[in-house]
């Protein structure tokens, strides 16, 4: 039984080295190649000087390097943190600066918009870069080595001791006061989940599945390490259209696939009739509409669908069994296996059936914390009520902000949040941060963010601003300039008088989700 999360590449590859581990653009990947290739990665790091616990990052388009970049980092004994291939330059110095990462691993492409940035990330050593190095200028105090150089030249050395306990990796998501922060997953964490999903999805060797969703989210790096862990393929998919999903699906031989509700909205639109060997899908990062739910019940009659509930800090928390779905098809379901979900009042007692309350997380998958941020950790991770009578150190779990009751049977459903975070396209956006860069184009003298309702989107990104309405156009052109696509506000209302506020003297976000509402 695999303990460290590299050691499930190891194992399968130990017991069915022939078995395609990795498929990108038509090349696979076996086991025995794949663990090798992940070996080499750790020598290299080891010898470009990553230390125990010390940051690799990577800021990658899905494809082997970026597997074998963040698996050899935790077999090195180090931690990974991939980075969403979408962000911006300043977003990702962000996060390189924040949790102190001392080697990067990125294409040329993406080092050439990069490179200005990282004048502010002091902790930076080395950069290794996939693709040519022909005229690149490294940033001062910055190596540059060759990916090939890096691999070729790794001399066979030592890990850095590891144990189940220690961190694996940083996954970085948005928080509610604006700058993303980073949940810290041991490697527990993540073996754990890995098992506890891949027992309830019965995947087997023989499965192969559509890796669609980015790496840095949890949910899309827990499609690598559910088929690590019985010896499936991940067939790594950079798509551009909706057609490419479905094309994949029939080309690759897919028989599983993870969405979150704006793609699988688009997706139940499409032509699924090549899809023969498609065994399941699954749903998280959002509530899938009960229409798409009828159309892709239609379209895949053969298909089990699973719906689920996750978050960063405790990686998955519930599924709906396929054949509950017809019965109560607006639930989140129940814990999945190795995990306690529970239902508390604000006190920490118990809700009773139909009582909303906030769902709370106990067991092995509560993530370890967030990176240097002890008072958002203590915010999140609290300790549970002392149910064993003597217990003199306090088992923590996570406490989700999210809002959900319970029915007579113990099957949950999702109410709502306790805080402003907008959820979009599966990502949580935090309304400060959209906030910051509408502030620092210097066009506006308020502004507020908020979800909207949305068709396809769950809820768009509405900008509510006090400013010269002619400055629009330019607003929207910082906010695609700064911002992720998905962060882009979709509307701005700009208003020439003071923004609403509450009694406390805050901006009054409900109010103006409301009037939004009234003018759509």
């Amino acid at each position: 039984m695999p303990q460290l999360i590299h050691e499930c590449i190891f194992e399968s590859a130990r017991r069915v080295p022939e078995r395609q581990a990795l498929c990108y653009q038509g090349v696979g990947l076996n086991y025995g190649a794949l663990a090798q290739m992940v070996r080499q990665a750790a020598y290299a790091w080891l010898n470009h000087g990553l230390g125990r616990g010390e940051r690799l990052a990577v800021y990658l388009e899905k494809r082997e390097e970026a597997v074998a970049a963040m698996f050899g980092a935790a077999a090195a004994g180090a931690v990974f943190v991939p980075v969403n291939p979408v962000l911006k330059a300043e977003q990702v110095a962000y996060i390189l600066a924040d949790c102190n990462v001392r080697i990067l691993v990125t294409s040329r492409e993406r080092f050439n918009q990069l490179a200005a940035a990282l004048a502010g990330c002091p902790d930076l050593h080395t950069v290794i870069i996939i693709g040519s190095m022909e005229a690149l200028q490294p940033p001062g105090g910055i190596k540059l080595h060759s990916w090939r150089e890096a691999m070729l030249a790794a001399a066979q050395q030592l890990s850095h001791p590891c144990i189940d306990s220690d961190m694996a990796a940083i996954l970085y998501t948005s928080g509610s006061t604006g700058k993303p922060k980073g949940v810290v997953l041991s490697h527990r964490n993540l073996v754990a989940g890995a098992l506890s999903v891949s027992s309830y999805l019965d995947n087997t060797e023989e499965d192969r599945l559509l890796c669609v969703l980015p790496l840095s989210f949890d949910y899309g790096l827990s499609q690598l390490t559910t088929a690590f862990a019985v010896g499936a393929c991940a067939v790594l998919l950079n798509h551009l259209l909706l057609r490419d999903v479905i094309d994949a699906v029939d080309r690759d031989r897919i028989t599983g696939l993870a969405g979150v509700p704006p793609l699988w909205i688009q997706l139940s639109e499409l032509n699924w009739h090549h899809a023969r060997r498609l065994r399941y899908i699954t749903n998280s990062g959002g509530v899938m509409p009960q229409p798409t739910i009828k159309a892709l019940r239609k379209a895949l009659p053969h298909v089990e669908i699973y719906l689920m509930y996750g978050l960063t800090e405790a990686f998955r928390s519930t599924y709906l069994a396929p054949e509950q779905l017809a019965i109560r098809p607006e639930s989140i379901g129940k814990a999945i296996p190795n995990a306690e979900i529970l239902v508390l009042r604000s006190d920490g007692s118990p809700c009773g059936p139909h009582e909303p309350g906030e769902l709370v997380h106990r067991g092995a998958l509560v993530a370890m914390g967030y990176w240097n941020d002890a008072a958002r950790t203590a915010e999140r991770f609290r300790p549970l009520p002392d149910r064993s009578g003597g217990l003199t150190i306090p088992e923590l779990a996570v406490w989700s902000g999210d809002t959900v009751r319970a029915d007579d049977e113990g099957y949950l459903y999702f109410i709502g949040r306790t805080d402003d975070m907008i959820k979009t396209s599966g990502y949580r956006v935090s309304p400060a941060e959209v906030e910051e860069v509408v502030y620092a184009s210097g066009l506006v003298s308020e502004a507020a963010a908020l979800g909207v309702a949305h068709p396809t989107l769950g809820q768009a990104i509405a900008l509510v601003a006090v400013g010269d309405e002619l400055n629009t156009p330019a607003l929207l052109a910082a906010c695609k300039r700064c911002l992720p696509a998905y962060m882009v506000p979709t509307r701005i209302d700009m208003r020439s008088q003071p923004l609403p506020r509450n009694p406390n003297g805050k901006i009054d976000r409900p109010l103006l989700a409301q009037q939004l509402g009234a003018s759509q």
